[in-house]
């Protein structure tokens, strides 16, 4: 293992496993247990094939022990601690000690900081880690002046194009390549670049991961996919939406899709956060979004 990276703040990541598939059980049922009555309001980091597929992102490991967490490092460089446990049972000095190792926990939930002391513990909430959850009508029915582009980009992209929808499956994975290929020449990125590597390993453990979603031809040709993940409670996760470019309209048309085909209830969407990209919050802004989720994070008030 190489040497652990430094954030701004002079913080090194503790020692720890690199995560693993080996870690699997033992973290889902951990998460599980923390966050099953969630809800809507679950959010989308906290699934560990979600953390296993950005493990090289944010430098992700195991910390075990009495009271383990996961440590790694925000897309803004800051050193956090994702808690395996809930926060609120475990006693101050189990957090004291894991906040002396990581500038933070993070992300915790809004009620999981709310049962933080908030004499010990200050917490607090970024805007570019929100999560974006939609109702499903929003995709089902594209209704209202504030959709109606939606829906004539959509009806646009099936004047245009004969297309036909399958289930995303290891029988037609080559052909997701296909369209992963051809997003990654319509953005002008070069190889490992984005987020190329996590997407090829979600198509390689599809089943593994409880991934799902559709493969769309237009014309007979690959056009698009996406791959979404179940939270539970009729909430999928939208993971992996590819489309080319050629196909205007394809996006829509994909998100309309799946909360119509998807055996499942679908009753809310999870578009993940923008990261503070403007591109990214503009576009997940003008689908309408019922709610931003906040993700919170700990850290102790100064002495």
């Amino acid at each position: 293992m190489t040497a652990a990276p430094v954030a701004a703040s002079g913080t090194a990541l503790p020692a720890g496993a690199p995560l693993a598939l080996a870690h699997r059980p033992r973290i889902e049922a951990a998460l599980a247990a923390c966050h099953a009555d969630a809800g809507p309001e679950r959010l989308s980091d906290l699934v560990f094939s979600n953390l296993y597929l950005f493990r090289a992102a944010h430098d992700y490991r195991l910390v075990d022990g009495a009271w383990p967490f996961i440590a790694g490092r925000t897309y803004d460089g800051t050193s956090h601690a994702i808690p395996l446990f809930d926060p609120a049972q475990a006693p101050h000095s189990v957090l004291h000690q894991i906040l002396a190792q990581c500038d933070c926990l993070y992300p915790l939930s809004s009620r999981q900081a709310a049962q933080l002391d908030g004499d010990v513990f200050e917490t607090f909430a970024a805007r570019a880690d929100a999560d974006y959850l939609y109702a499903a009508d929003n995709f089902r029915h594209y209704r209202g002046t504030r959709l109606l582009k939606k829906r004539n980009l959509m009806k646009q992209f099936l004047c245009a194009h004969a297309v036909r929808s399958v289930t995303l499956d290891a029988g037609v994975v080559s052909d997701a390549h296909a369209v992963l290929e051809g997003w990654m020449r319509d953005k002008g990125k070069a190889g490992g670049e984005a987020d190329e590597q996590p997407c090829l390993e979600a198509l390689a453990h599809l089943e593994a991961f409880g991934l799902q979603g559709f493969l769309h031809y237009a014309d007979g040709a690959p056009a698009g996919f996406v791959l979404a993940q179940a939270l539970g409670g009729g909430v999928f996760v939208m993971r992996f939406a590819k489309g080319l470019t050629r196909c205007k309209g394809i996006s829509q048309y994909m998100f309309h899709h799946f909360v119509t085909a998807t055996t499942q209830p679908v009753l809310w969407l999870n578009f993940e956060q923008d990261m503070g990209l403007a591109n990214f919050r503009r576009t997940k802004l003008s689908y309408q979004p019922a709610a931003l989720i906040d993700k919170f994070r700990a850290r102790l008030r100064a002495p």
